[in-house]
């Protein structure tokens, strides 16, 4: 007897879960939620900036500008896809020679966006915490918990109401209305460069003197010079000899007449 009372007691429990589950399935065909998103753009800002210079020196994907300013400017591994417009042509990096003049216009677009998100839920209330959250049955059959903003409001057949006033059962809307503000931001590039010019032609009023400068003939290597015996320089003359002669003489002309003299 007590099985079967205790058997009884679970077979009841059992049928009054379903009804509940029925009765939840049956109220939650009312319930939806509709979403829907606008974007408003406000007025778009523009900046435009134009940066020239002159390519002094070009290697493999490595190019070299001098700016306005006289500065340098190294721009290295620059893509094959970058090119320049020069005279109608697109020219790579690879294609640049010194001397050509190049301009980058760099234009940049800032533009205002509000992304607005108007989410409106309707259905039957299942559970409600004010002023937190309230739980609803959805259209599928399934209870949904949704959070409550500060200041929400909810219509109850026309009239307008708080989470305070909301009860188990009752078919309520709300509208929950979101912005988000956003900053697009797009840029376009355009490049355009020119070719060095061309040396300017002779002015044929000018009169260009040539003047020829002979080149002397390369002398023939000298051959060896003897040696020479070297002299001494003459710094005595003959003066000083004659008077020594001289007074020889005299010294043995006197001798001779002295030799006379005793002589006789």
């Amino acid at each position: 007897m007590r099985n079967s009372s205790r058997f009884m007691r679970m077979i009841r429990r059992s049928l009054l879960g379903a009804g509940v589950l029925c009765t939840a399935l049956a109220i939650g065909t009312n319930a939806q939620v509709e979403t829907s998103t606008s974007v408003s753009s406000g007025p778009a800002k523009k900046v435009i900036k134009v940066e020239r210079g002159t390519v002094v020196h070009v290697a493999g994907n490595n190019v070299v500008i001098k700016a306005e300013d006289g500065t340098l400017r190294d721009f290295n591994n620059v893509p094959d896809s970058v090119t320049v417009t020069v005279d109608g042509k697109q020219l790579n990096v690879h294609q640049l020679q010194p001397g050509m003049t190049v301009e980058r216009t760099t234009i940049t677009t800032t533009t205002p966006n509000v992304i607005t998100t108007t989410k409106t839920v309707s259905g039957t209330v299942f559970n409600v915490i004010p002023p937190v959250s309230v739980i609803l049955t959805m259209e599928d059959g399934k209870n949904q918990q949704f959070n409550i903003p500060k200041g929400q409001k909810f219509m109850i057949q026309g009239k307008e109401t708080d989470a305070f006033g909301l009860r188990k059962g009752m078919q309520i809307s709300a509208t929950a209305v979101t912005e988000v503000p956003q900053t697009v931001i797009a840029q376009q590039i355009k490049r355009t460069g020119q070719a060095p010019p061309p040396p300017p032609p002779p002015d044929p009023n000018v009169a260009v003197l040539i003047i020829a400068v002979p080149v002397p003939p390369t002398p023939p290597p000298a051959a060896a010079a003897e040696p020479t015996v070297a002299q001494l320089p003459k710094t005595a003359s003959s003066l000083p000899l004659l008077g020594l002669l001289g007074v020889l003489l005299c010294s043995l002309g006197l001798g001779l007449m002295a030799k006379r003299a005793f002589g006789a």
